[in-house]
């Protein structure tokens, strides 16, 4: 499969240094004239975040469509090309673009739009800070999409509900030389261990008890090991059967540094069983045990941290992800699965629900990609020989509240309660810089394996 190649912008990166538009009129430039850059890096005044302008190569470019003159094209190679013999500057192509793509230029003397520079676009080589990617719409599809699907046809996840796409995303790459260990939750209740006789993984699935998933893969793997056969021993838990009940087991086989992949699909709530609150529900949320009424205002308590919590225990990797950021995830799978083949590794993947969170099924991305651009759920991830370090800036966020206003399970939230998660937001941004700030050095002191973590001196 093929696509269209596109620049790919990420605005949380981009600091508005200019370098990609000088590389621009440098390419397009020549002793004739000075050319107009192609791409114009604008700031948004609401937002304090740096934007773009530039052509997006449309599959249905409207500036080609309202041209009169046929001067706009889009080709097999997927860029709209502009024809100067044909163009008569009537300039209504400039109109039809709603994202500033196109543009007159007075010192040429015509419109000019983006290129791509034949492959090689100037500005993506010149973006310092990798706000400027160029990427081929179909790469992760090739990539993973060939891939065969461990799970069967028809599971049976609730409208708008991302977690099968997780299940059958992270079960392609890890393969089938796997043993699956799905606790109870929404994971197994969507039949992935099958109805009546039949199995819904092509993979050695079973279904442990909340308390022990951790330790019967541990068993597992070591059983293998002993056969002399290196197999991988897979999790899929939600944050009931990981952060909660589940956590001695989970916490027993990290300190040991099993060869174990533990993936926590975190919706903030024993969802399978009617949305009650656990330990990674936020504060102030409903659920169907923290109602709101005349007194109960949602639950008391802040969520606990829970990869950070799987971070001190000195595991070989640990990172978090989210289903809005799927190349983050892609690549953070990856790194797992390889850390797994030498100790304990860790991945919490921030997933909405649909039902018990209380918003539209259409919406469920975007309820992702607020959570990560608010810094309500920051993605990092840690080595055990490198540390902590961050997977996106999380200097300009936006504001707490677009993210909260989108849920209804936080409809009920008064000023005093949208403090206090803001307060709470701030204090774990805080503690995440401080950690991806320090020397390795210091990083290993802190998070060293099996040593006492509160008695460490950083000045030592």
């Amino acid at each position: 499969m093929s696509a269209t190649p596109t620049i790919a912008f990420d605005a949380a990166r981009c600091d508005g240094c200019g370098h990609c538009m000088n590389a621009c009129v440098s390419a397009k430039s020549s002793d004739a004239h000075r050319a107009q850059p192609r791409i114009q890096i604008l700031r948004d005044d609401e937002s304090g975040r740096w934007g773009i302008a530039q052509c997006r190569q449309c599959g249905d470019p409207r500036c080609a469509s309202v041209c009169p003159a046929a001067a706009l094209e889009k080709g097999d190679d997927g860029i709209v090309a502009w024809d100067g013999k044909r163009c008569v500057n009537c300039l209504i192509c400039t109109a039809g673009c709603t994202f500033g793509g196109i543009a007159f230029s007075p010192a040429e003397g015509h419109v000019v739009k983006c290129d791509q520079c034949e492959g090689a676009p100037q500005c993506v080589a010149a973006c310092t800070r990798g706000a400027l990617r160029y990427v081929t719409t179909a790469t992760l599809y090739n990539r993973w999409g060939e891939l065969e699907d461990l799970f069967v046809p028809g599971l049976g996840g609730c409208q708008g509900c991302n977690t099968e796409l997780i299940m059958r995303h992270t079960l392609r790459r890890v393969g089938s030389n796997t043993v699956l260990a799905t606790p109870p939750g929404c994971i197994p209740g969507m039949g992935s261990v099958g109805y009546n006789g039949m199995l819904g993984c092509k993979v050695p699935v079973f279904h442990p008890l909340l308390t022990n998933t951790a330790s019967m893969l541990t068993g597992i793997r070591r059983q293998y090991k002993r056969k002399g056969r290196n197999v991988t021993a897979l999790a899929l838990a939600g944050d009931g059967g990981a952060g909660d009940v589940g956590f001695q087991s989970l916490s027993g086989a990290a300190e040991r540094g099993e060869q174990i992949l533990f993936i926590c699909v975190d919706n903030e709530g024993y969802m399978n069983t009617g949305a009650q609150r656990s330990g990674s529900t936020t504060y102030g949320a409903w659920t169907a045990t923290t109602p709101i009424g005349e007194s109960a205002r949602g639950k008391t308590q802040d969520a606990k941290n829970l990869p950070l919590l799987m971070m001190w225990h000195g595991c070989e990797y640990v990172a978090t992800a989210s289903t809005a950021f799927m190349e983050d995830f892609y690549a953070k799978l990856e790194a797992a699965l390889d850390a797994s083949q030498r100790g304990f590794a860790y991945l919490h993947l921030y997933s909405p629900c649909t039902s018990g969170w209380r918003f539209p099924s259409a919406s469920n991305i975007e309820v992702a990609r607020k959570a990560v651009e608010t810094n309500f759920a920051v993605l990092w991830d840690y080595r055990r020989d490198q540390g902590l370090k961050l997977s996106r800036d999380i200097d300009a966020p936006l504001p707490v509240t677009e993210y909260l206003k989108l849920l209804g399970k936080f409809r009920h939230l008064d000023a005093t309660q949208i403090a206090h998660i803001e307060r709470h937001v701030a204090e774990q941004e805080q503690v995440l810089r401080e950690l991806a700030a320090m020397h390795p050095r210091e990083r290993r002191q802190v998070v060293g394996h099996q040593s006492d973590l509160m008695a460490v001196d950083l000045d030592q």
